[in-house]
């Protein structure tokens, strides 16, 4: 028989695959959960605690989606599949997704250190055979930060970046330039100030020049 916090956590989860997490009321939730509202302060302190709980809860999910894909004798196509599964996760889990990588308050879901050290534990096999450019812990962070921000981007804005795409061009151009392995690509240049863009929102370096930006626009709606 389930608990009281299981049955919250559930009911949580539940109610994030069709609303935003800052539109569930913990009313709906003691209601779909069948507890009292004090129910929720006793086990996760508030309602800020119960959603850093449900995001690691989406993070253990996602991490073992990650672990589930193959490994195979090419170290950088791996890590262009482990990309393309971390869209899939956030196309298909929207505001979970939100809830993981944007948390609000104090309180950090602890998993996406996780996260990082299992791209590291990628990024070394790349180093391992010779095609890494930079240190691992910095393609590590470059990767996640561009992955992250084009799911963000993809799942804000659809009609203009949710294109399966855009996400290869910036992540062809991304793990190219970590890893030496650049394709060619007529929209590389774009997807390169996209990721550029990407990881300065992230980091709250300095805004992209506005005439790369608006180049970007033009080559996205091309």
């Amino acid at each position: 028989m389930s608990t009281a916090r299981e049955r919250i956590l559930e009911a949580t989860a539940e109610l994030l695959a069709s609303k935003d997490a800052l539109a569930i009321s913990t009313r709906a939730i003691c209601d779909r959960a069948k507890v009292g509202m004090p129910e929720i302060y006793r086990q996760f302190g508030d309602k800020a605690g119960l959603l850093t709980a449900v995001a690691d809860v989406g993070f253990e999910r996602f991490l073992a989606n990650k672990r589930r894909n193959p490994l195979t004798d090419d170290p950088v196509a791996d890590l262009r599949t482990a990309w393309d599964s971390h869209v899939a996760f956030a196309l298909g889990n929207p505001h979970l997704y939100r809830l993981m990588f944007t948390p609000t308050g104090e309180s950090k879901p602890q998993a996406i250190k996780e996260a990082q050290a299992l791209l590291l534990s990628a990024v070394e096999r790349c180093r391992d055979a010779g095609r890494l450019r930079t240190t691992p812990d910095l393609a590590a962070q470059s990767i996640l930060s561009a992955n992250v921000g084009v799911c963000l981007m993809a799942l804000s804005f659809p009609e203009l970046y949710g294109g399966l795409d855009v996400s290869q061009s910036v992540r062809d151009a991304v793990i190219g330039k970590v890893t030496g392995d650049e394709r060619e690509d007529s929209r590389i240049g774009a997807a390169t100030v996209l990721a550029q863009a990407l990881v300065g929102t992230l980091t709250g370096a300095a805004p992209a020049d506005p005439d790369a930006v608006e180049r970007l626009g033009r080559a996205l709606r091309a």
